[in-house]
């Protein structure tokens, strides 16, 4: 994939506007931060070029002025969301997110529990999060939110919300997903610091969708598939349009709740608010930055099917009725892609077929796809992770880089010590197997040695992996899909 995005000119325009912004604000700038702050992997998708961890660079730059506040929904917590790129929930995500900025050399003030009504398994996480030592507050649901204004920037809304107590100059607000209630978050914060006669302002770094480019363009497309489960839409902004006379695409959550922002800003300084569109609320320069709009709507068009690929499979597995992938199949549609669009489906399902059991493909970072097969001692993503190392170090493929009698004493482990019903190595007993025989085998050292370059590769399964397989491979950085089938007809996966 070309590289379609000028990293180091995107960190250079964002942090002039976030520096503009704070001085646009005499005391205090709550930031909202959208998207993920150190993984994110979507936009390094869509963007190549664009380095997951931008963000958090930038941010550790201001550490002596920033102070975090992490915001999580108590429906998310009570239904365990799980983050799809970690195979984690979300309460869980909480505890990884403070751990992470705490190793940058940032300061973690609270966690923010939003739209709590009462949740038993919110309650649970917050007395676990007090036992930890995080100080931890309890927003509400508001009733006609966002339309009910006099409502909502009332004692009876905002008011009613616990007053986050911070201390710095800059307080981000960030959140495991999307849907967390940080635009609440914030906004409750200025009717309180209101209240207590703090200056205080807001502003919202955001990435997608991304405002100057076309409402349909692939990338933009693509935040709405990645968004299908909150019903995102992207949308033109008509406060921009009518205030500028220009085109913005926003999306409609924002859209909505910017009446809320406008009335709390007129409502609390008595003046008008210093923002006329959502549009205006943003800080996102990443459309200035696009150096190949082809590479990155190529890359777009294949998030969008790995989206789609990975909500029909969350529908065999019982966790969405459907209706995300009916949305993201409309999606496909308008940009002309289609699921055989998906790097090496193709070779993955003629593997299959000649094998007559499940397959597994690689295309490696340089454009080479190998497969793997079912076999007794592996499962189809072992003996495809396999291939691709020896690929990557140039080992010739008829070598045997792991024999079958080092191999078969860890079957003899898994099945007669045990329990396990399945002999077949999964991907991380068999890097273990490797590593071992790393010591003595230089060609296994050679295959040790490509790990780290297999990241950016697309993997594809004829089944549903494991989920200690899908989380080993995402964890070495390749972006994973499956057909929605199992390998059985059992009722009970693993």
């Amino acid at each position: 994939m070309r590289t379609g995005f000028d990293n180091e000119k995107y960190l250079r325009l964002q942090s002039e506007r976030i520096n503009e912004r704070i001085a646009q604000f005499g005391g205090k700038l709550y930031m909202e931060f959208g998207g993920k702050l150190f993984d994110d992997y979507h936009a390094s998708r869509v963007l190549p070029g664009f380095e997951p961890d931008s963000k958090i660079k930038m941010l550790s730059k201001l550490a002596d002025k920033a102070e975090i506040v992490i915001a999580v929904n108590a429906g998310d917590i009570a239904k365990n969301k799980v983050r799809g790129d970690y195979g984690i929930t979300y309460d869980q995500d909480v505890l990884r997110l403070i751990d992470a900025f705490h190793s940058f050399g940032l300061y973690v003030g609270s966690v923010v529990i939003t739209q709590f009504a009462g949740q038993s398994a919110a309650e649970t996480f917050e007395k676990r999060l007090r036992a930890l030592g995080v100080t931890v507050y309890r927003h509400y649901p508001i009733e006609g939110y966002p339309g009910n204004i006099d409502t909502i920037v009332s004692d009876e809304g905002y008011g009613r919300n616990d007053y986050i107590e911070t201390t710095r100059p800059l307080v981000v607000v960030t959140a495991p997903g999307p849907g967390s209630g940080k635009m609440a978050t914030c906004l409750s914060q200025l009717y309180h610091d209101g209240k207590r006669g703090i200056q205080s302002g807001y502003a919202k770094f955001e990435t997608f969708p991304i405002w100057n480019l076309p409402l349909k363009h692939p990338v933009n497309v693509a935040y709405e598939a990645a968004t299908a489960d909150l019903n995102d839409v992207n949308m033109i902004d008509p406060f921009h349009l009518e205030a500028y006379g220009e085109l913005a695409v926003n999306y409609n959550r924002d859209v909505d709740t910017f009446p809320v922002l406008s009335a709390l800003f007129e409502r609390l300084s008595g003046g008008e608010c210093p923002y006329k569109s959502p549009t205006d609320m943003g800080v996102n320069m990443a459309g200035f930055c696009i150096v190949d709009d082809e590479a990155c709507q190529e890359a777009s068009r294949r998030e969008i099917v790995r989206r789609y690929m990975a909500a029909l499979c969350a529908t065999t597995k019982g966790q969405s009725g459907g209706t995300d992938a009916g949305k993201i199949k409309l999606l496909m549609n308008t940009v002309g892609a289609s699921v055989d669009d998906r790097p090496g489906r193709r070779e993955a399902l003629a593997r299959a077929e000649e094998t007559g059991e499940p397959a597994a493909s690689i295309e490696l970072p340089d454009g080479r796809i190998v497969t793997g097969k079912t076999s007794k001692l592996m499962g189809p993503a072992s003996a495809a992770l396999l291939d691709a190392l020896k690929a990557l170090g140039g080992i010739d493929d008829s070598i045997r880089l792991l024999a079958p009698a080092v191999l078969e004493p860890v079957q003899d482990l898994k099945v007669n010590h045990l329990g396990n019903a399945n002999p077949r190595l999964h991907t991380d007993e068999v890097l273990l197997a490797l590593s071992i025989c790393a010591v003595t085998n230089p060609l296994a050292e050679t295959a040790m040695q490509q790990l780290e370059k297999l990241a950016g590769s697309e993997v594809h399964s004829t089944v549903i992996l494991s989920q200690v397989d899908e989380n080993l491979l995402k964890k070495l950085g390749c972006n994973v899909t499956c057909e929605p089938v199992y390998e059985t007809n059992k009722f009970y996966h693993k």
